[in-house]
């Protein structure tokens, strides 16, 4: 997904520091059982990583409704079938990469809305979240695929884990 200047209008841009506050936020108007983390992307692009790691990270503290992760990834292959088995009492948390302009890079993109997944690779993919977090962990180029595969691997982990920590303190868990 890329953010575009349209978009991230509707979106608040926020530091590693805002994360928390958004998750608590959403753990004030929901209990935790009803929440399911919808963590997009593959372990086959280190760009794309983002959401398998952030996933598999949930799931290690102890968050129940996780979908994608390391083993299990979400991705453009598997996301409408994903998306189908989830209930719809659910609240869905919708968290992906994205490509961004130099200025956000390392920054996060929240919002009270659904998630557009792989706009930056010209794919329709379906629109997902009651709520979304888009990370912009490299800035947008002419080559989006490339960008994502040459996206350092070490800024997806850092990113990865400040979202699962911020999930974590926002709904009173231990990180």
């Amino acid at each position: 997904m890329a953010i575009r200047e349209q978009e991230s209008r509707k979106r608040i841009k926020m530091n590693a520091a805002g994360l928390a506050a958004f998750f608590a936020e959403i753990a004030a108007a929901h209990l935790e059982e009803t929440i399911t983390f919808l963590c997009i992307g593959t372990d086959r692009s280190t760009g794309d990583a983002l959401g398998p790691l952030t996933g598999s990270r949930l799931a290690g503290l102890g968050f129940a409704n996780v979908i994608g992760t390391l083993p299990s990834p979400c991705d453009a292959n598997n996301l409408a079938e994903r998306i189908a088995a989830i209930p719809p009492q659910q609240v869905i948390i919708a968290i992906d990469a994205c490509l961004g302009p130099p200025a956000a890079l390392g920054c996060y993109f929240a919002a009270k809305e659904p998630l557009h997944p792989a706009q930056s690779v010209g794919l329709a993919l379906p629109a997902v979240g009651n709520y979304s977090l888009a990370a912009i962990v490299d800035v947008h180029g002419p080559r989006p695929y490339r960008t994502l595969q040459t996206t350092p691997l070490n800024r997806v982990m850092i990113m990865a884990e400040e979202i699962a920590r911020a999930a974590a303190s926002g709904f009173g868990m231990p990180a």
